[in-house]
Parts: C-alpha cells; sequence; structure tokens
C-alpha cells in the first residue's frame, strides 16, 4: 500500500513531475543532463588530445583502456540505471521508503564490484592490455594509463550510482555540478601532470582518477547534506539477495550496452592494429568523437527517462507518451545539426588532434563523415531503449541494447575488413547503427499499443 509523501519538498517534486507541462520538464531536465553529459565526454576527449601531442603510440593506448574504461562504466551505470529505473517509479507511486532502500543497496553493491574490478584487473595487466588490443609499441604506455584507471575503479563505479539517483528524482542539476566540477578539474590537471610535471600518459590517468574522487565527494555531498529526496541510509542496506538482484536485472540493459562497447572497442582496435599506430590513432580519435555525440543524445534521455519513469508510476500514460515525443523532437533536432558539421567539418575536427600528421586526419575524417549519415537517426533507437528500461521491461530493453554494438556490431567488424580492408572498419558502426533503428521501430509501436495506451485508449 503507498505510503502518503513524507514532507513538502517531496511533495513538491511529485507535483512537478506529474502536473507541470511535459515538454518544458524534459527540456528542463534535459539541458543539464546533456550538459553534464557533454563534460564528461569532453574531459574523456582532453586525455586523447593532451596525450596525441605524445604521439600515435600514446594515443592508442589511451584507445584501448577505453575498452576498460567501458567496463568499469558498466558495471556503475547497470546499478546506477537499475536504481534509477526503480526509485523514479517508487518515487511516482509515493513509496519513498522502498526508494530509498533501492539507492542506498545500489551504491553499496557498485563500490563493492568496483573494488573486485581493480583487483582482477591488477593482476596481470600487460595481458590484460595486450587482450585488449594494444600493439607492442602502445602496450607500456597502456599498462601505465590503465593502472591508475583500475586504482580508482571504485569510486568511478559508486558515483555513477550517485548521479543516477540524482537523475531519478529530477534533480539533474545537481548531478551536472557534481560531473562539471570533475570534468573541469580533469582538464585543468591533465595539463598540469602532463606538461608540467612532465608525467606523460600516466599523469593522464591519475588526472583522470583525481578528478573523479573530487566529482564524487561532491555528488556524496548533496546526500550528506540531504538536499537530495533519496536517502543514503547505511541501516537501509538490503540483506536480501533478490533486491541486488532486481537492481541488477533491471540496469542489465546498461551493462550489456556498455559491456558490448567494450568489446567492440577492443574488436575494432584488434581489427585496426595491422594498418599501424596512425591509422589505430586516427579511428580512436573518431570513436571518441561519435561517441561525445551520441553521449548528448544519451543526456537528452536521460531527462526524459525520469518523467517517464515518475508518470507510469503514477499511471499517467499520456505524459509518458509526451515525454517521450519530446525526447525525439529534441533529439533529432540535434542529431541532424551535429551530423552536418560532422560531414562538412570531418578533416579539420580530427586536425585538432593530430595536427599536420595527414595520414590519421585523412583515416579520421573518412569515418567521421560516414558516421555522421546515422547520427540524426541515433536518438530515435536510443529512447525507445531508454523508454523500455525506464519502466523496467528488462527483457526487450537488454535485447535492444545489445543491437548497436553487439548484435549487428560484431558480425559486421569481422565481415567487413576482409572484404574491404580499412574501408570496413570506417564503415561499421554506421551500419550497424542504421540496423538498430530499423529494429526499434517495431518495439516502439509495440510499446504504444500495449503498456502506454492514449488517453483516447484508456476511456
Amino acid at each position: 500500500m503507498a505510503v502518503t509523501v513524507e514532507n513538502k519538498k517531496d511533495e513538491e517534486e511529485y507535483r512537478r513531475m506529474t502536473e507541470s507541462p511535459v515538454f518544458g520538464l524534459v527540456l528542463k531536465l534535459s539541458v543539464p543532463t546533456m550538459f553534464s553529459m557533454l563534460i564528461t565526454s569532453i574531459y574523456n576527449l582532453a586525455d586523447t588530445y593532451f596525450v596525441s601531442s605524445l604521439g600515435n603510440s600514446a594515443t592508442s593506448a589511451v584507445g584501448v583502456v577505453y575498452s576498460i574504461q567501458s567496463i568499469i562504466q558498466a558495471v556503475g551505470y547497470g546499478f546506477g540505471m537499475g536504481a534509477q529505473s526503480l526509485i523514479s517509479r517508487r518515487l511516482g507511486e509515493q513509496k519513498k521508503e522502498e526508494a530509498d532502500l533501492y539507492g542506498t543497496s545500489g551504491f553499496v553493491a557498485a563500490f563493492l564490484m568496483g573494488v573486485l574490478l581493480m583487483i582482477l584487473g591488477l593482476a596481470d595487466l600487460p595481458f590484460l592490455m595486450h587482450l585488449f588490443g594494444a600493439t607492442d609499441t602502445a602496450l607500456p604506455l597502456a599498462c601505465d594509463y590503465g593502472f591508475w584507471i583500475l586504482i580508482g575503479a571504485p569510486v568511478f563505479c559508486s558515483s555513477f550510482v550517485l548521479n543516477n539517483i540524482l537523475r531519478a528524482e529530477g534533480r539533474a542539476s545537481f548531478s551536472m555540478i557534481g560531473l562539471c566540477s570533475g570534468g573541469i578539474l580533469n582538464i585543468g590537471l591533465d595539463a598540469l601532470f602532463i606538461f608540467g610535471l612532465r608525467m606523460g600518459v600516466a599523469g593522464a590517468a591519475i588526472a583522470t582518477m583525481v578528478s573523479q574522487i573530487f566529482s564524487f565527494l561532491i555528488l556524496l555531498s548533496f546526500f550528506v547534506t540531504k538536499k537530495s529526496i533519496v536517502e543514503l541510509r547505511p541501516l537501509r542496506t538490503s540483506r536480501k539477495p533478490k533486491d541486488y538482484l532486481l537492481i541488477f536485472r533491471v540496469g542489465l540493459p546498461t551493462v550489456f550496452r556498455q559491456s558490448l562497447g567494450s568489446v567492440a572497442t577492443t574488436l575494432l582496435n584488434i581489427a585496426v592494429r595491422p594498418y599501424g599506430d596512425a591509422a589505430m590513432s586516427a579511428v580512436s580519435i573518431a570513436n571518441k568523437i561519435y561517441m561525445l555525440l551520441r553521449s548528448m543524445l544519451i543526456g537528452v534521455g536521460q531527462g526524459f527517462q525520469p518523467v517517464a519513469g515518475y508518470n507510469f508510476g503514477a499511471k499517467r500514460y499520456d505524459r509518458v507518451r509526451k515525454a517521450f515525443n519530446a525526447a525525439i523532437f529534441l533529439g533529432t533536432l540535434y542529431g541532424v545539426t551535429a551530423a552536418a558539421v560532422l560531414f562538412f567539418f570531418s578533416g579539420q575536427i580530427i586536425g585538432l588532434f593530430r595536427r599536420g600528421d595527414t595520414e590519421v586526419i585523412a583515416i579520421g575524417g573518412r569515418m567521421l563523415r560516414y558516421l555522421s549519415m546515422s547520427l540524426p537517426f541515433l536518438g530515435y533507437s536510443t529512447f525507445v531503449n531508454q523508454l523500455y528500461q525506464s519502466l523496467g521491461f528488462v527483457a526487450p530493453a537488454t535485447f535492444l541494447a545489445s543491437c548497436r554494438q553487439g548484435i549487428f556490431f560484431i558480425p559486421l567488424i569481422l565481415i567487413l575488413p576482409a572484404c574491404i580492408g580499412l574501408t570496413g572498419i570506417q564503415l561499421t558502426q554506421a551500419i550497424a547503427d542504421l540496423l538498430t533503428v530499423l529494429v526499434s521501430v517495431p518495439f516502439h509501436v509495440r510499446m504504444l499499443k500495449k503498456y502506454i495506451p492514449s488517453s483516447a485508449q484508456t476511456e
């Protein structure tokens, strides 16, 4: 049985999420999440930008370690997105104690999983780096970078949960403050550690670790000072395995999405390795730029997800539909604009990272032009996936999450390079993205017909 809303702050937030105009609400929540994703991606790119001055081997080393970071993100976002979906729906149902339980338990589980990843990763780091596609020349640099990334894994994982809890309750601006503070610090520390203290690739990794700890402390402060709705209560940590399984199960689409991203990056590195460090550097840079642009679309989706979850829990299905439509409008507008910039200025964009390196610019620029073809449609498939996950439909959400960099990408990266060489590597992600869009259409139609009926259908 639903409990009453505990205080005025909770009641005001509940009314805002279930009664205020939907488009404005989605826009208001999307802007800080987009900005957060932008800053996060920029400081990931900052490592690549500063490290690129150390040579192609250093740049490719950062690209290799990105596979490790994707696994860490998979764990953190998995528990974070699982907790977020459950929390937003429980708050919509006015069951705050259950929201507190899922938030606290997700945080603890993510931290402990981060510790486990750190231990396993450091057990044989050179073997791990080679497994993820490092060339012989890049291997020592990849180990230097990967060591510090793994040391910070527990904090990285638990930060994702704090971030998603704040988004679940509609406090996207708090999340933005925490992420952006760490991102800005990272950029400054990159320059200091790499050039000022001459720490090389290891300096970039240490800068990332320090900035993530700083971001974690800021996010945690919102809970300690009780500015959040959800409370992290040690005594509310669940002792029931089924609660952790539920959090993980709901977050499973994100785990698949992020884990397959790591697999895709690894296979991409292995496929391009025979073409040398210049090609690896070009593909790594192009891939990160595309991930930055896609992260903005994910930010739009993370803005509409809590609105969808709250209103689905409150049985306001008309508002769930409107939230999805608002996300589609914003995402498509952004995608078309970003694709145009990417297509017409691809060479100049790659040149920012490897100025004067004509081989890297040619390879990377061509890959960006291919990727620009799928970018206008990428928001649609992303939001269909996020809609299923935010409403708790795990199986279809997991399938959709597996398409882009798993079901379609893996066969393509194994087949196309064998048929058309480097061009096949450059085309793989764009083709996989377009196929994912086509697959998403029937899932969208089914969701509208079966689970979120229009007002006319419910009358």
